[in-house]
């Protein structure tokens, strides 16, 4: 049975085998080990795991049509509640999660982990969240065909609390982080069939670029619909005010965003999955 088909149907499990992927992706970059700049690391896989099982298993349980890839946490958003882009008021009052969240082993006082006490807003995620619950109908209207990821899971901060990007690593400790990443990528793609995987940022559509250029897989399953990206760059208008919007309601349509909400500075990459011939 087709990915479009289960996806009709609403079968498909892909809840149990992508918690297991990610699992393993959190066992393997608590592997990691940073060097300075790098003064504290935040794994919310660890302490914010009930959180982010409730969010994959309630939205992210069957096969979708448009994957978001986004880069890694950030401090007031996943780091808080396991779910990416995870700004607290949008987790629980459009995604509709509740729970107890840990603390990391090595919390930096300036960046306390309060989970969804947390008054402190994710401005990426305000924006993305708050755009397609009003776009897409809601919760139920965006999830019907499409999920949000993170390509890391971990959070950097230097000594001073500052947030430090994951492409900003030294070459050598980024390698085996990177490398347990992109397995972890290759595997949800082959789990949830999508025929679009849009990257949030640069950072996100660089990696989709390197992993999803050609048609070829390195180890596991291949996905039965092929890797093999090509660029599609979406047909845009502007609003009265000159922002860009979608010219229709979804972003899985070609003419989808090209960028996330009013006046957004993150650039959104879409990367066409077509089918095996």
């Amino acid at each position: 049975m087709s990915a479009a088909v289960r996806r009709k149907a609403g079968g498909g499990d892909c809840a149990g085998p992508v918690l297991a992927a990610t699992r393993a992706l959190s066992e393997a970059v608590d592997r990691c080990r940073f060097p300075e700049p790098v003064a504290h690391v935040y794994n919310p896989l660890d302490y914010a795991w009930p959180l982010h099982e409730q969010y994959v298993r309630r939205w992210g349980a069957t096969p979708r049509r448009v994957l978001l890839l986004g880069m890694n946490p950030g401090p007031w958003g996943m780091a808080q509640t396991g779910v990416p882009f995870g700004e607290v008021a949008a987790v629980r009052d459009i995604l509709g999660l509740d729970g107890a969240v840990g603390r990391p082993s090595l919390e930096h006082p300036k960046r306390p982990v309060q989970g969804l006490a947390c008054a402190r807003s994710e401005v990426s995620g305000r924006r993305l969240w708050g755009f397609f619950a009003a776009h897409c109908g809601g919760a139920e209207g965006f999830f019907a065909e499409h999920f949000v990821l993170n390509y890391c899971p971990l959070v950097f901060m230097e000594a001073s609390a500052r947030n430090l990007t994951p492409d900003k690593l030294p070459a050598a400790a980024a390698a085996p982080l990177f490398k347990a990443c992109d397995t972890w990528l290759r595997q949800v793609v082959a789990i949830y069939e999508p025929q679009w995987v849009v990257g949030v940022g640069g950072f996100a559509r660089k990696k989709l670029d390197a992993l999803f250029a050609d048609a070829s897989t390195e180890g596991g399953a291949r996905p039965a619909a092929a890797p093999c990206c090509t660029r599609a760059r979406p047909a845009r208008r502007r609003t009265a005010a000159g922002n860009l919007r979608p010219s229709r309601n979804c972003a899985s349509r070609a003419s989808g965003p090209d960028r996330i909400g009013p006046n957004s500075r993150q650039p959104v990459e879409w990367h066409r999955v077509p089918k095996n011939p």
